[in-house]
């Protein structure tokens, strides 16, 4: 395979080709490039600053691992998202104790919660590019190999990383599908306790019908601690460990915000498919997302189903439920929103200028060849594509089973040098994977469970016989009164429902596991047949992508340095730095929408009903017009949400949202509708980010319900009574 030029391509394109402001999820490395046009969007800092992981704002933005978070105060204090936060308020919840409906909000750092032994505070300190290293042994080589080789070189730098920093957890990142490879290294932060919650009337206000819609008026935010241990390195949760001290952290803005405003945010977006093929987006829009939706809606019916009745199970599944919900409204915008900007269509046309271009360039035959190999391999999936959604979905989507299988597959990996373990199940996972089945306990209904597996195993025993899994079958049966036995039987007989059984299984030896005639393991023992043979056809066909798939991308950077425009890597979870400004939002015909919200908002839906039951604490506060320093002056109330231009995506839920001074004005926690296809396309017309205001975040926490210990931490005014109430709106409002 010859070295591909992209990477060199890209930075000079980036050099001579113009930026559009509010598209784009920029590396840090990348942004010295951008410095003039970051400039005249307002940014009154240094662009070239940013690039540097170890310096502030960047060295404050944090990952927690699906969502993003930032470092606010010298003691550790960490802010994010509620939704972010949704599972370790959960798993502190009881019928009881309802932190969910009531809040939190501990007096003192000793009164602070666990989060959990999953959650983490990760600070990427190192992004380094090795991609000769990881491509080295994989040139020349094709499928399965190619993908063993990538996975074995990466696993190298990874071990020589970590061994290098015990604490810090280090990854190997492909950028440009295959392409370009980096090694992140992240300080593992593993205690992490819960500081603030506002109820979930406030923090999930509007909950399903709101989410991703505007106008909001939701305060989306919630309040951790990292702690240490007393040297100062990453320790499990532990009475004697003491708060992380941080490099950096940001400082929260005072002044008002307007339209217009320089607005610039960091954090960790998931995934985006933009650089995918027009086949890859004819899948999503004909197949994937409609599917998607069916099977959420249908999941959800399920856990409904099961927990009919009890207070303790709905508890128990909040959080399940809640990721479940987001899911589905996100797939069903996401598939709306790439019909309406004929997507498909669009990125076919892309594909033909770029051939067009490809056609004259000295490589294009080799090129063409790569390109066409590439959509072969991508075609050869779909037909198995039925069976591996539901096979992935009964493993993700329970706790016991899903715990059976973690615990086999250990079994099998630990019989293994730890470099030949399969990713995930290598020593320095084993934590984590401890942590999944302590949290089991308090995520975990029989009932629910069985109600989940149910549904599942029916579409299953309804997909054509040559794509049905023969392991399935076994042990579960093939009709649907053998289903109900088996799982009657599977649920009654397992020990895995106690923890000190799981963790039991977790210590024991790989021959004591694999040998275990508890029900559920031996089903796991089974069915991990099946995972094992599928993961080869993935490694051959993964491999394949590997080592195809950067001749579309040299096609796509070419053609588009052609025509003097940037290309930037699909988001992967790094940390990304995306800028523009507070944007208003003019969605349909004669529909024109302001970019701030307000208080009186959340009075005008309120309903006294879920998810429009504001508590009483807000109502009184809002009626008494007691806001404070923090009101808007121009508004003359009290803003609650905000909008922005700034390009965003799942992951950057909580991610801090900054002034041209980079200090923090908000938090980002959702899309707006019609935005929400920008994971892969990007439509500048509608693609706006919705983010919590810090005015109202201050406000709450104040006013409404106080944490004077949290503001006078943070170095804000513990009250702002200095203005008084504020006077009515103006008529109209």
């Amino acid at each position: 395979m010859r070295p591909s030029p992209v990477a060199a391509a890209l930075a000079a394109l980036l050099l001579s080709a113009p930026v559009v402001a509010d598209e784009g999820m920029w590396l840090p490395s990348q942004l010295p490039e951008v410095e003039s046009a970051m400039r005249d969007s307002g940014f009154q800092g240094d662009p070239g600053s940013l690039s540097d992981l170890s310096k502030p704002p960047m060295s404050a933005v944090v990952s927690l691992g699906g969502c993003t978070a930032s470092f606010v105060s010298p003691q550790g204090l960490v802010v994010t998202n509620h939704h972010c936060a949704h599972g370790a308020i959960q798993l502190n919840s009881t019928p009881e104790n309802n932190l969910i409906d009531d809040g939190f909000n501990a007096a003192t750092m000793a009164d602070e919660l666990s989060a959990g032994p999953g959650a983490r505070v990760l600070v990427t300190d190192r992004f380094e590019r090795i991609t000769d290293r990881i491509l080295a042994d994989a040139r020349g080589t094709t499928g399965r190999a190619y993908h063993d080789a990538v996975e074995a070189a990466s696993k190298a730098a990874v071990a020589e990383c970590e061994a290098e920093a015990p604490g810090y957890r280090c990854s190997v990142v492909d950028m440009y599908y295959g392409t370009d490879f980096h090694l992140v290294r992240q300080l593992e932060i593993r205690d992490v306790r819960l500081a603030y919650a506002p109820p979930d009337a406030i923090g999930s206000y509007g909950d399903e019908i709101d989410n991703f819609m505007w106008p909001r008026h939701s305060g989306d935010f919630t309040f951790y601690r990292a702690y240490v241990g007393p040297d100062g390195r990453p320790a499990a949760f532990s009475p004697d460990n003491v708060p992380f001290k941080p490099a950096a952290w940001l400082t929260v803005s005072t002044d008002p915000l307007a339209e217009g405003d320089f607005a610039m945010l960091a954090g960790y977006p998931g995934r985006t498919f933009r650089h995918r093929s027009a086949a890859e987006f004819a899948d999503q829009v004909e197949w994937q997302l409609p599917s998607r939706v069916e099977l959420m809606t249908a999941l959800l019916a399920a856990i409904e189903r099961g927990s009919a009745g009890s207070a303790d199970a709905e508890v128990r599944y909040a959080a399940q439920v809640a990721s479940l919900k987001n899911t589905l409204k996100r797939a069903q915008g996401e598939l709306d929103g790439l019909r309406r900007s004929d997507a498909v269509a669009e990125r076919r046309r892309q594909e033909a200028a770029m051939s067009a271009w490809l056609a004259g360039q000295p490589d294009a035959a080799a090129t063409r060849a790569d390109i066409d190999a590439a959509s072969e391999v991508i075609a050869s999936a779909r037909a198995t594509r039925e069976r591996d959604q539901l096979f992935a979905l009964m493993q993700a989507q329970t706790q016991l089973l899903g715990s059976a299988m973690r615990l086999q597959r250990l079994a099998l990996e630990r019989g293994k040098p730890d470099a030949e373990r399969e990713g995930g199940y290598q020593l320095r996972d084993e934590a984590r994977i401890e942590a999944a089945l302590r949290q089991a306990q308090r995520r975990y209904a029989p009932e629910v469970e069985r109600a989940i597996l149910a549904e599942l195993l029916a579409r299953h025993r309804a997909l054509p016989a040559d794509q049905r899994v023969p392991e399935i079958e076994q042990v579960f049966g093939t009709d649907a009164a053998a289903t109900d036995a088996a799982l009657e039987s599977l649920y009654a007989d397992t020990a895995l429902a106690s923890e000190d059984e799981r963790l039991r299984l977790l210590a024991a030896a790989p021959a004591e596991v694999q040998a275990s005639t508890d029900p559920l393991m031996r089903a796991a023992a089974r069915l991990q047949q099946a995972v094992l043979r599928f993961e080869d056809a993935d490694k051959a066909r993964a491999g394949e992508l590997l080592r195809l798939r950067p001749a579309y991308m040299r096609g796509m950077i070419g053609h588009a340095r052609s025509e003097g425009r940037a290309v930037y890597p699909d988001a992967n979870s790094t940390l990304r730095v995306s800028y523009g400004r507070i944007e208003s939002l003019q969605p349909r015909d004669a529909v024109s929408w302001a970019p701030l919200t307000t208080v009186e908002g959340i009075v005008e839906k309120h309903t006294g009903v879920a998810p429009f039951d504001a508590p009483g604490p807000l109502l009184d506060a809002i009626a008494r017009r007691d806001f404070g320093a923090t009101a808007d002056p121009g508004l003359g109330t009290q803003t609650v949400n905000f909008l922005t231009n700034l390009d965003t995506t799942g992951g950057n839920s909580g991610s801090p949202v900054m002034d041209a001074r980079g200090r923090l004005i908000g938090l980002n926690f959702d899309s707006n509708w019609e935005a929400v296809s920008a994971s892969w396309k990007f439509d500048p017309r509608y693609k706006r980010a919705i983010h919590v205001d810090a005015r109202y975040m201050r406000w709450i926490m104040a006013r409404v319900y106080p944490a004077p210990q949290l503001l006078a931490e943070m170095g804000l005014p513990l009250d702002g009574a200095d203005r008084g109430p504020a006077p009515a709106p103006a008529a109209g409002r």
